[in-house]
């Protein structure tokens, strides 16, 4: 599981709030998600944790879910918040973080919320960023490029059909649409960030929200994100923000995903960086090529019921005193450990091959089995630890090891040749969350 920020609640009326700070830049930049959203979940998704460590390099980033939705309180369908109680919940949370004045980053439906926050609070709102937003979702004879009521109405009845199993997929990611496991990674986020029921209530609820008046009373510097081929959101409705908000900066970008983490996301994050701070940043020096390790203890649960609590954390201390010898022996760095198993870091991958078997071994004499994963890419570099989608599919290889195995992605394979170890094709699987198809390998010490 990725790693997430600590979750805290912020008191909002009656109602609590969930929401995260990450980061500890000079700017705070608070993110206003879509319709749904759930804080901890979206960090599971490697390409949107990636756009969020991003933000968090240059700002103070507050993220929250708002009420009805994610971790935040649960509200009746018929009782979920206006507007107006939307933006008291951004104040409550900014001031539960500390945050007198911010930048709003309001994606999707997330965009009316933000404009009338930065026009009725100017004081508290540095600059707003609006990205694959709109003014209104609906039709009318001065807003034709809005979506007519029997299409909405036909959406609604999809979503509420096919709610939790990744519906609308091809729409909101169309590079995603064929992706088994993105679809499986946003069915279960459309699980965890609401009902069925209140989904679509939220829905009609956008659908009758016109923020067109306030757009003249914006007085914050305002930037407008779009992709040209947003089938969510079409560009038209970003081209009406950015003519009638005063002075806004505006860019449009190829691509039709409306997901802004999928695709080039890079594009968005710096222009925003640059339009908050000034200056871009590519961030190259904050990423690097390194081989990731992961290894478990196979069968732990059982073991420590056999056992008891206090041998079984005499023996899981005695396992990490040799794994962390082996550790030392190849070089390897250890990043971080949980419960029954270790994530280390090597500039090379035979040695973590072998670091891993070695560990295997030493496990063996103390009666355990480990189970361990092996991959090289590029990570990034967070502090004494590293992130990115090599990292995840580590972490994901080693839970598709069987107990004893050290099992390694094809880059790693290709990697150590010469290096006198032997692979046994393991067929290509899925891994959990990880686009694509993945060839796997049994590593062993030729004979």
């Amino acid at each position: 599981m990725a790693e997430h920020p600590e979750t805290r609640y912020a008191k909002s009326g009656d109602c609590h709030i969930a929401y995260q700070v990450v980061g500890k830049g000079p700017l705070d930049l608070v993110f206003i998600p879509g319709f749904v959203s759930h804080a901890e979940h979206c960090w599971e998704e490697p390409r949107w944790a990636r756009c969020f460590r991003r933000l968090s390099s240059f700002a103070r980033l507050i993220i929250f879910d708002k009420r009805g939705t994610g971790m935040s309180d649960p509200v009746p369908v018929g009782q979920l918040p206006t507007l107006e109680q939307r933006m008291d919940d951004v104040r409550a949370v900014m001031d539960a973080a500390g945050s007198q004045r911010a930048a709003l980053v309001g994606v999707s439906e997330g965009g009316p919320l933000s404009l009338l926050f930065a026009a009725t609070h100017p004081d508290r709102t540095a600059a707003i960023v609006l990205m694959g937003t709109f003014a209104r979702i609906a039709w009318a004879p001065d807003y034709t490029f809005g979506t007519p009521p029997e299409g909405y109405d036909a959406l609604l009845q999809r979503m509420e059909k096919d709610w939790g199993k990744g519906v609308l997929l091809s729409a909101l990611a169309p590079s995603l649409a064929t992706d088994a496991a993105a679809r499986d990674w946003w069915g279960r986020f459309q699980r965890q960030a609401c009902s069925p029921g209140a989904a679509v209530a939220l829905l009609r609820m956008a659908y009758e929200i016109d923020a067109r008046p306030i757009l003249p009373a914006i007085r914050v510097p305002a930037l407008v994100l779009h992709r040209v081929g947003d089938r969510i959101s079409p560009i038209e409705h970003a081209r009406y923000l950015a003519q009638k908000i005063p002075g806004a900066e505006y860019a449009e970008f190829p691509g039709d995903d409306h997901f802004f983490f999928i695709g080039d996301a890079n594009a968005f994050l710096e222009r925003i960086e640059e339009f908050l701070t000034g200056q871009r940043h590519e961030h190259e020096s904050d990423r690097v090529l390194a081989t990731v390790l992961f290894a478990d203890i196979a069968g732990s649960t059982e073991r420590a019921a056999q056992l008891g609590d206090a041998r079984w954390h005499e023996l899981l201390d005695t396992f990490y005193g040799v794994a962390r010898r082996q550790l030392e022996r190849f070089r390897g760095r250890e990043v971080d450990t949980a419960g029954d198993g270790f994530f280390a870091a090597f500039d090379g991958p035979a040695r973590a091959v072998r670091c891993a078997a070695a560990i295997g071994s030493s496990a063996r004499s103390l009666g355990l089995e480990i189970r361990a994963g092996v991959h090289t890419g590029e990570c990034e570099v967070m502090g004494a630890k590293i992130g990115g989608i090599a990292v995840h599919i580590g972490a994901r290889i080693a839970s598709a090891a069987s107990p004893g195995e050290v099992l390694v992605s094809s880059t790693v394979k290709d990697l150590v040749a010469g290096s006198g170890l032997a692979f046994m094709d393991r067929g290509t699987r899925e891994l959990k969350g990880v686009p694509g198809q993945w060839r796997l390998y049994a590593a062993s010490e030729a004979s």
